[in-house]
């Protein structure tokens, strides 16, 4: 059932209780493989930020050579660089640790908060979340409430009624909204790229936000790969969380993705076609959470370069 502005409002009841917070020792490691020996390339990693919904502190790096930070200027992502040679292996390995102070993200659909420069940007198409033409044909035949808030829940129901989330044959994980609404399944990245077309196609402010996620499970292990969410801005509010594709695998959680986001995550960074510090020769990036990486002016293939990302909570949070 669609929530009305006063519900959003006066009965939130998954924004009850206090925040939770979760800090941890996350470790970003790669190895670059398949290089000749003394072989250079090229190596940009994203840098998780600290910001209103997390703290970070890096800890340390294990790097063969000496880094250098940078931030892009489309959205402000900070970005670690280097140029190393392959070792007598033909590989490049790295990691940086950090520790994490992760905090529950929680809407306050009261708050009134100014505009600032810069939304407009989350208007605009990107190269896979067009604004207008495919994903437009699932509002067909829809009542659109003119309040922001109403219509976000109503674009959430919609791609969460539309979509399932599945990983089976190809196509999945590019961020393809027309891919997505012609699929009606994927991965986070499919789910959330449909929702910021449908969000940017009625003039509401969105943008996509890439991490990783860690098990509810306080403890340490590995983490398999990405995950991502989005963010709406209605007018004279601040910015609204969606974890579609989790409410999608988790029914009982749809009311509290809508508004939250758990504690359980990091962000690395924000938006699409990224455009990289110092220059990469290749395409813009789709999204920015994994090392790129570029051999003699051409990107290394992904099957070439070893991720490893790993967790650690911190004694007294497990």
């Amino acid at each position: 059932m669609l929530l009305t502005g006063a519900s959003l409002a006066a009965d939130p009841p998954v924004n009850s209780g206090p925040d939770k917070k979760r800090e941890f020792e996350f470790t970003y490691g790669a190895t670059v493989k398949g290089l000749q020996a003394g072989q250079t390339a090229r190596i940009w990693l994203p840098v998780p930020p600290s910001n209103e919904d997390q703290e970070i502190k890096a800890l340390g790096q294990q790097l063969p050579a000496k880094a250098k930070s940078a931030r892009e200027t489309k959205y402000g992502n900070e970005i670690m660089y280097l140029e190393a040679e392959a070792n007598a292996d033909g590989k490049i390995p790295l990691a940086v640790t950090y520790r994490v102070s992760r905090r529950e993200v929680k809407a306050d659909f009261n708050a009134n908060v100014p505009d600032k420069e810069g939304v407009d940007l989350f208007l605009k198409p990107d190269a896979k979340v067009p604004v207008g033409g495919k994903p437009l044909t699932l509002l067909e035949g829809k009542k659109l409430p003119p309040e922001q808030l109403e219509l976000a829940r109503l674009l959430y129901d919609v791609v969460n009624d539309h979509m399932r989330y599945s990983k089976e044959g190809t196509g999945w994980g590019r961020g393809d909204a027309v891919w997505a609404c012609d699929s009606k399944y994927g991965n986070c990245s499919d789910f959330h790229s449909l929702f910021i077309s449908l969000s940017r196609s009625q003039k509401l402010p969105a943008k996509f936000e890439i991490g990783f996620p860690l098990p509810e499970k306080r403890g340490k292990g590995e983490i398999a790969g990405y995950h991502c969410w989005a963010k709406f801005k209605p007018e004279g509010k601040g910015w609204v969380p969606v974890d579609i594709s989790e409410a999608n695998k988790n029914p009982r959680m749809k009311d509290y993705y809508f508004g939250n986001l758990t504690e359980n995550r990091v962000t690395f960074s924000v938006g699409r076609d990224l455009i990289l510090v110092p220059k990469q020769d290749g395409a813009a990036l789709n999204f920015f959470v994994y090392p790129y990486v570029e051999v003699g002016g051409k990107a290394w293939a992904d099957d070439k370069i070893e991720r490893r990302f790993t967790y650690e909570d911190v004694d007294g949070n497990k």
